[in-house]
């Protein structure tokens, strides 16, 4: 169902909408963060139209843009899950828990709309700032990816677990770490 917007509904001074094409102009300078992650247009061009309820920007009171979420639901049977792409917050925005708020639509559209079983993220090893932060939201390390960033960092997959997985079958950590190219989703 396209037109469930629960999480995008806001009481504060803070909007949160549906991403749009033009968004990504406006959108440039949150982009120069040295965590953030850049993306050719195609790429954010496929989440806007395969994904359009994970796809999210936040707005002050003036429409200036404070960050936004890109994410998607993927995988087969018990690993189908919602994935965060990019969260990122334009720095004069940080410490109002607007990555909180924007990680919580992420996780109820995942939960109820997707129907998944958890919902995942990879973050930078070095990056403790965002893995104390997802640890604060109830994510937990579930693999290390050997060498999955471009510079040859390694990155650690974190996972929550939603409501369809009763057993928290899908957060139980793995031994070892696997490879970019062991993964299946």
């Amino acid at each position: 169902n396209a037109e469930y917007m629960g999480p995008l509904v806001s009481r504060s001074m803070t909007c949160l909408r549906r991403f749009v094409a033009d968004d990504l102009f406006r959108v440039a300078n949150i982009n120069l963060d040295g965590l953030t992650e850049n993306y050719h247009l195609g790429f954010y061009f496929q989440y806007l139209s395969q994904w359009p309820d994970l796809f999210v920007l936040a707005e002050d009171a003036s429409g200036t843009p404070m960050g936004y979420m890109m994410g998607k639901a993927e995988g087969p049977g018990t690993n189908w899950h919602g994935h965060v792409t990019a969260v990122t917050v334009s720095p004069e925005y940080r410490r109002i828990a607007l990555a909180k708020r924007l990680m919580a639509g992420l996780e109820e559209t995942s939960d109820k709309l997707y129907r998944g079983y958890f919902v995942d993220l990879f973050v930078r090893e070095s990056n403790i700032v965002a893995r104390e932060m997802y640890e604060r939201m109830g994510y937990s390390v579930y693999r290390r990816v050997l060498g999955y960033y471009a510079d040859s960092e390694d990155a650690l997959d974190m996972r929550k677990a939603l409501s369809r997985d009763v057993e928290k079958k899908s957060i139980i950590p793995l031994k070892d770490p696997v490879h970019p190219s062991d993964l299946d989703f």
